[in-house]
């Protein structure tokens, strides 16, 4: 268990904010699943994009279990001091800064993980988001801009000094995007020099990785990524072989058929049938690639063109890997 100002995250499990998957049902979803925090998608600083369609589903957060994390990003400190107070307005109970996004787009614009080379500007933006709100403010970073350049102890306190509540930390630099592998020395550096909370980040991808990963660094709470597409479950086993020891079972295939088609009707319920069904067919992807005949089915599936052909062919496949028969896979009718 971890604190963030006077929010109690437990377990100390996080879902990681992921532009185009953390959206509000994924959010929920993984929450049921048992992740103590689940960070929303980043929300630009620029107000003019505030109330098109796509910003006002981010910032939906009605009916969402506290406590309510919303990422902000941009490089102006006034921007994005403005940013936090909307937020926070608008039902964000701890507002999340964001300079860990390796993204080319994101970084040309000096957002993102490209903040990390100018330590001022950091400074800056942190003392202007926290005067602004009275909600905890946390940081998500990288160990730095590239191997020659791993300032992320320098940030770190600098955030602290700030008033950051919280600093998560990923294990890469950010030329580093998401390839090789994570470095955890330079997290249990700064877990060791600062005295704010700290989540490790970075290839946490199975209870025992990430039991490792709390040892190696003192880490407080571990943030999980990518690990988490087509696995929501994975919080739950983090957690409990964290408080126990043991790993849990892989869910049953009817679990999982379940889980998924609750998550399918989520989306079309929360974007419109259209919209809907085509972000869904990502998140089919994720959950049947380690199945049988999983291309096959995706190249069914992908053809669906309304929310019920989906769920059909969705439920037909995990009903018939459940049978322990190989799917008779074509479009439904």
């Amino acid at each position: 268990m971890m604190r963030i100002g006077s929010h109690r995250i437990d377990p100390c499990v996080v879902l990681a904010p992921m532009a185009g998957v953390t959206d509000k049902p994924f959010r929920l979803l993984c929450k049921r699943m048992g992740a103590g925090l689940a960070v929303s998608e980043m929300t630009i600083s620029d107000r003019r994009f505030w109330n098109t369609p796509k910003s006002l589903r981010r910032m939906d957060h009605a009916g969402e279990p506290d406590p309510i994390s919303v990422q902000i990003a941009g490089t102006e400190p006034a921007l994005l001091a403005d940013a936090a107070r909307y937020n926070v307005d608008h039902g964000a109970q701890i507002i999340d800064i964001n300079m860990g996004c390796p993204a080319k787009k994101v970084c040309n614009a000096w957002a993102g993980s490209a903040l990390m080379r100018d330590e001022a500007l950091v400074g800056r933006i942190l003392d202007a988001v926290v005067a602004a709100v009275d909600v905890p403010v946390t940081l998500k970073i990288r160990t730095g801009w590239d191997a020659a350049n791993r300032n992320a102890p320098v940030i770190a306190r600098i955030a602290e000094a700030a008033g950051i509540q919280a600093l998560t930390v990923h294990g890469r630099t950010r030329d580093q995007h998401y390839t090789g592998q994570a470095e955890y020395g330079t997290i249990a550096r700064i877990k060791a020099e600062t005295s704010i909370p700290v989540i490790a980040n970075g290839d946490i991808d199975s209870p025992q990785r990430a039991a490792q990963v709390l040892r190696e660094t003192g880490a407080d709470a571990v943030m999980v990524g990518r690990a988490a597409q087509g696995r929501p479950w994975i919080f739950r086993e983090i957690a409990h072989y964290l408080a126990t020891g043991e790993l849990l079972p892989p869910p049953a295939i009817a679990e999982v058929r379940d889980i998924l088609l609750d998550h399918l009707q989520a989306l079309h319920a929360f974007y419109g049938e259209e919209q809907g069904v085509r972000i869904a067919r990502k998140h089919l992807g994720w959950y049947a690639k380690d199945q049988p005949e999983n291309t096959a089915f995706r190249a069914v599936v992908n053809r669906a063109q309304s929310a019920h052909e989906q769920i059909l062919l969705t439920r037909d496949y995990f009903d018939a890997l459940h049978a322990g028969v190989l799917p008779a896979l074509h479009a439904a009718a």
